[in-house]
């Protein structure tokens, strides 16, 4: 794979670091998690409670194609380990409260002396100082700081956040883009560096678009009443009710929807209205959607070429003929969780998606192998486990 040979330090846990090195570990870098003895934080929490024999499905999402290293920071031993794994590994990727790296002695200053060219990642809430550097840093908590809260729902409904981890798994992906441009640089200049993902950036980033208009013409449109689902698009641009449902249509010029809707009222207005009289306009398609089925629409516009889309719950999207073709809902066999549904590595190499190497880690489950790795006795390995320095939970068979 692409980043065979990389050899990645994790000091990570909730979602943003995680799943960023999990897309480092899935493209081939060889990446150990550095874990406190009891285990890391999402092993011990899931949305919904759920957990397969005991093991937490929020843990198993993003820590696949990874090793465990359950080992003490807070003991001098256990950081000399450290520094002597520094000196061969490329990447070390943290997401622990800004400072807390620096107070156990393993911020990016101190382990560029032992490995000048060693490509470090900060995940964060807000960035590595400032005047929020203090403050959780948390999905939801970053939806409504943003703004984009303020961008969904209908003009009466109250701030809406998106009902899933966006900005979590966005920061994620900034984060790995920003570790393998780092190992490029590094392949052509030799030198390390620093990169730094924020959750405040990626939520800005995000909103890239709806920014952009408002930075440049000083206001953004209220949100609809109707069925709009942004406030800078023209209309019809959102989910709309039928007479069984609702139906999500975009992006269709007015004259062409008045023709073969053969709406009278919709005649009146060229493309240049569907902006600056776009709730006008959406008032008037709205009501013509409540007049057929959410069938009947679908087959009316494919017929038509009008750009619509299924309103989706995840027992249809699963069930969804090009999420099927795509394979991005897989199943895999944990040694202790089973069987195990979750969501692929989304990018596909020359037509196909990186195959799953190791489970997701047991607390410790590689200590006493990557311990050896480096030169430890058995020994030394043992007074550690019974100092408590390291967990080690070995398996006799690593399962694939």
């Amino acid at each position: 794979m692409m980043l065979n040979g990389v050899k990645v330090l994790s000091f990570t846990h909730f979602m943003q670091g995680p799943s960023a090195v999990q897309m480092l570990a899935d493209l081939g870098a060889d990446v150990i998690k550095i874990e406190r003895p009891e285990g890391a934080y999402e092993r011990f929490w899931s949305g919904m409670d759920t957990y397969n024999n005991g093991v937490s499905i929020f843990f198993l999402l993003a820590n696949r194609n990874q090793k465990s290293l359950a080992i003490d920071l807070r003991a001098k031993e256990g950081i000399e380990v450290i520094y002597k794994m520094i000196k061969d590994t490329d990447v070390v990727v943290e997401n622990y409260r800004p400072g807390a790296m620096e107070r156990l002695g393993l911020g990016f200053e101190k382990l560029k002396e032992i490995n000048p060219k060693i490509v470090y990642c900060s995940c964060s809430g807000f960035g590595p100082d400032g005047p929020y550097v203090k403050k959780p840093g948390q999905d939801l908590l970053l939806q409504s700081l943003s703004g984009l809260m303020s961008l969904s729902g209908r003009k009466n409904d109250p701030p809406t956040p998106v009902g899933t981890a966006v900005v979590d798994q966005h920061g994620a992906v900034i984060a790995a883009f920003g570790i393998v441009s780092a190992l490029f640089n590094r392949e052509r200049t030799g030198e390390g560096c620093k990169v730094e993902s924020n959750l405040l950036n990626s939520a800005l980033d995000l909103q890239r678009e709806s920014l952009a208009y408002f930075l440049n013409k000083g206001e953004i449109w209220d949100r609809s009443d109707t069925g709009l689902a942004s406030r800078f698009h023209q209309s019809p641009y959102g989910v709309y009710k039928t007479k069984n449902g609702f139906l999500t249509v975009s992006n269709t010029p007015i004259e062409k929807l008045a023709a073969i809707l053969e709406s009278e009222a919709l005649s009146h207005f060229t493309s240049k209205d569907q902006m600056r009289k776009r709730d006008e306009i959406d008032k008037i398609f709205s009501d013509i959607m409540t007049t057929r089925t959410t069938e009947d629409w679908e087959k009316f516009f494919t017929e038509n070429d009008v750009w619509y889309a299924p309103v989706n719950d995840y027992d249809d999207v699963v069930k969804d003929a090009q999420v099927k073709w795509n394979k991005m809902v897989v199943t895999t066999h944990h040694p202790d969780a089973g069987d195990v549904t979750l969501i692929d590595q989304p990018l596909r190499f020359n037509g196909k998606a990186p195959k799953q190497k190791l489970h997701q880690p047991a607390i410790g489950e590689q200590s006493v192998e990557i311990l050896k790795q480096y030169g430890y006795s058995d020994k030394v390995i043992n007074e550690m486990i019974e100092k408590r320095i390291i967990v080690s939970n070995e398996r006799k068979k690593n399962t694939k």
